[in-house]
């Protein structure tokens, strides 16, 4: 098994960036605007960009929450391996918010109709949008695609795209693994 680098830390930076400026063209106070990191590794993503948007962009009352969707998910049963559910922290309503799920690999898009559905015990959006980190096109079994992408990346058979965090690996970085 090989890897090659997709992303630095550098890399990841600019795009979490860009990202940041992208969400402000689009929602600029966030007044009817809250952010919602996947668990377990859209949580990193979206702790980032909460980060960027607040300390260097002066945003002011935003709303993030971290969504479980374990148990929503419709493959949860197929794994011969017992699930760990992570922590659902939302303490506010989405009833006719603007929610932006964040996530850091758009694969299949099982993930993401697993967060539509989840979402809904939270109330019910005006407008879903979805920005993740990488994007491997090639690979969607739902029609899903992101109103935010950081990379494409064109990941076929058998390639996997892996994402480390300085948080939980001790590095910023994005590979390829063949």
């Amino acid at each position: 098994m090989s890897q090659k680098v997709l992303l630095t830390g550098k890399e990841v930076n600019i795009i979490l960036h860009r990202l940041a400026c992208q969400l402000i063209e689009n929602h600029t106070h966030f007044n009817d605007t809250v952010l919602i990191g996947l668990q377990p590794r859209g949580s990193f993503v979206a702790e980032r960009l909460k980060q960027i948007l607040i300390e260097e962009y002066g945003i002011k009352n935003l709303k993030l929450g971290l969504l479980d969707i374990t148990f929503f998910r419709d493959d949860f049963r197929r794994s011969t391996q017992p699930l760990e559910a992570n922590k659902t922290t939302i303490d506010f309503v989405v009833e006719n918010k603007r929610v932006v799920f964040i996530d850091d690999v758009l694969y299949t898009g099982r993930s993401i109709r697993a967060a539509l559905t989840a979402i809904q015990s939270f109330g019910r959006p005006s407008e879903v949008e979805l920005l993740t980190l990488i994007d491997r096109r090639f690979s969607r079994h739902l029609p899903i695609q992101p109103n935010y992408r950081g990379r494409q990346v064109d990941a076929i058979n058998e390639e996997r795209v892996k994402v480390n965090w300085k948080e939980n690996q001790g590095e910023d970085v994005v590979y390829l693994i063949k």
